[in-house]
């Protein structure tokens, strides 16, 4: 059927030729440059220690395009681009950049030797998210050293890794934020070839790998799209970073199209299975349809057969992100949901400051918020000094995701604290009940299940002039809270600031973290095989306040009923119907709580401070 004017207008929105460096075959390199209002381009040669030999000119091709061919040539080719005599500059759509972002680009083939042929990805109803910074998580910091990994977090009860930004960044060490080679995973984390054996192993555990990818801005340091085209960026949109990136004005399609030619590579050449789209309130396109549904649909028509998830970091509280295309909305999968978190952080940990003031952490707001996927649905907000939120009602649970800490929660502290240093252990035990026994998506940040105690702190490798800058910055943010006078906020450039952060997965045997992960052990377990637990669906939980200082998760399905009970603080006495068996108590001492005899005693439930318990109440007659 032929296309009508609706569909063409819809197709020419992203339709732009592919750019970059690939082989063809017989050994032959072809390179295309998207370069408007200039008048010479060329290819320069690099040697594998970065020095530049042999000039190809190249040609002017339809669409303010150059292109140019090598015949003899394949995959380790390095080489930059001239423009106009300025440079050589590194490819903006380079796959490799073995020495940097500001060394030559190198041409990659995609022919990896994959064993996951019946590999059919996870449920969404099933993902359990486990959120990895590759640089820190191991001493390596590289994707291998992470495979050794797999097999214990498969059995800890995880089903999918999810890695911050791996695009090339300025330096070897950053969070992945500062990203300027969309194509090109960071070289010190072990380049394309690492990234792949990594998926493959994962999926090999049944692990499935969802890529945290950056399409709202670049980094200030390494990105040369300007050198080649204004038009990649507009001045019509803004963001907290600048100039936002051009999806709907002049030349909006090649940038577009840079956006999909990169969701293609991560889902078809490296076989991954998703996407966490970083602030995607900030990839702003005011045309139909909106780039985020385009992700979405190109996403999951890579993987055909494969289960293939899309999620989106927003702060909206934006039903329409969930809602199908064909409904008016923007087709994706799920969101992370920050709501549950700040209400939990302000109950237990008591945290006020900035959108913190917009939560009250009190167990009616936080039975209201379990009971509905995020608190704000249109509610003003203080914080923002407007309405924020829209109803979250008919969105499948699954579609929220939620967590008790993230690397921004964690890293955007002055000090990196993780959430254990500011809470009891009694209540970060409570607290992880809760997030993994309710029905919407949990993640967790590495380390999380032994209750890390190392920071995960805010690290750069800027060059000299940038790194002072973004020192001062960070110091200037924080001078302002008084919890912080007097105190030296870590230099983000200094090396004891990045090893700092690493993981140490000894810690996760000691006494005080062992017992923590295997509660993360049991409840997952519970997850995944309790009916009333796997039951997701809306109509099969509800929460309520149980006063001032504790509340009752119900969950039904399968003709099972569980009752997760949360106390805050204090002291609860919860009757319960004659029969009830005690599943779970946090409290436990094979889990490191300090209480001798189980809560469960005369059909009466009883908790004293921060805890949780998991109570199975008799089948109904």
């Amino acid at each position: 059927m032929p296309m009508g004017p609706a569909d063409e207008s819809r197709a020419a929105r992203s339709k732009a030729p592919l750019l970059g460096a690939w082989v063809e075959a017989g050994e032959r390199v072809r390179w295309r440059v998207w370069a408007p209002g200039h008048q010479r381009v060329e290819v320069v040669l690099h040697d594998a220690q970065g020095n530049p030999g042999r000039v190809l000119p190249m040609t002017p091709e339809p669409g303010d395009c150059f292109g140019a061919v090598l015949e003899g040539q394949g995959a380790g080719l390095r080489y930059k681009l001239r423009v106009d005599g300025e440079g050589p500059f590194p490819d903006p759509w380079s796959r490799s950049q073995p020495q940097g972002v500001h060394g030559p680009s190198e041409v990659v083939v995609p022919d990896f030797a994959w064993t996951d042929a019946g590999w059919k990805g996870v449920a969404p109803q099933a993902l359990v998210i486990y959120e990895v910074h590759v640089g820190t998580a191991t001493p390596e910091g590289t994707f291998e050293s992470l495979i050794p990994r797999l097999a214990g977090l498969k059995e800890l009860g995880i089903t999918a890794l999810e890695l911050m930004p791996v695009a090339s960044f300025p330096g070897r060490r950053n969070w992945g934020y500062d990203g300027v080679s969309l194509f090109a995973p960071q070289q010190a984390y072990g380049g394309p070839e690492g990234l792949r054996r990594l998926v493959d192993a994962a999926h090999a555990h049944g692990l499935a790998v969802l890529m945290d990818a950056v399409y709202n801005h670049f980094g200030p340091d390494g990105n040369y799209l300007r050198v080649y085209s204004p038009h990649y960026f507009t001045g019509r949109h803004h963001t907290p970073w600048g100039d936002a990136v051009n999806y709907d004005g002049e030349g909006s399609a090649h940038a577009r199209t840079q956006v999909l030619a990169n969701v293609e590579m991560w889902i078809a050449d490296y076989h991954l299975d998703g996407l966490r789209l970083d602030a995607a309130h900030a990839i702003i396109d005011d045309g139909t349809p909106h780039l985020l549904t385009e992700v979405a649909e190109r996403a999951r028509a890579c993987a055909p057969g494969r289960k293939v998830h899309v999620i989106a970091e927003d702060e909206r509280n934006e039903r329409r992100l969930m809602r199908p295309a064909s409904e008016g909305g923007l087709g994706l999968d799920g969101v992370w949901a920050d709501d549950f978190h700040h209400q939990l952080r302000r109950a237990f940990a008591g945290d006020s400051d900035g959108y913190y003031q917009d939560y009250t952490g009190n167990t009616e707001d936080l039975a209201r918020t379990l009971n509905q996927g995020w608190f704000y649905e249109g509610q003003v907000s203080k914080n923002l000094g407007h309405a924020r939120g829209t109803k979250a009602d008919g969105l499948e649970p699954w579609r929220f995701v939620h967590c008790i800490q993230n690397h921004d929660q964690v890293g955007n502290r002055a000090f990196g604290e993780r959430l254990g240093h500011d809470v009891s252990p009694a209540a970060f035990r409570a607290m992880s009940g809760l997030l993994l026994l309710s029905p919407y998506t949990p993640m967790l940040f590495m380390g999380q299940e032994w209750n890390a105690s190392t920071p995960f702190l805010y690290f750069t490798e800027h060059h000299a002039e940038l790194g002072k800058l973004v020192t001062e910055g960070r110091r200037k943010e924080f001078a302002g809270f008084a919890r912080f006078a007097g105190a030296e906020v870590p230099d983000p450039q200094a090396d004891d600031t990045f090893t700092r952060s690493q993981l140490d997965w000894a810690e996760a045997e000691q006494p005080g973290h062992a017992g923590v992960r295997a509660l993360y052990r049991e409840l997952l377990r519970l997850r995944a095989s309790e009916p009333a637990l796997r039951e997701t669906g809306r109509g099969s939980y509800a929460a309520r306040a149980l006063g001032p200082d504790a509340l009752v998760l119900e969950r039904r399905g399968g003709g099972q009923r569980l009752q997760v009970l949360l106390s805050l603080r204090g002291a609860l006495d919860y009757p319960v119907p004659a029969g009830s068996a005690l599943v779970l108590w946090t409290e436990d001492a094979c889990f490191g709580g300090s209480e001798k005899l189980q809560p469960l005693k005369q059909d009466t439930v009883r908790l004293k401070g921060s805890a949780l318990a998991v109570i199975r109440l008799p089948a109904k007659d």
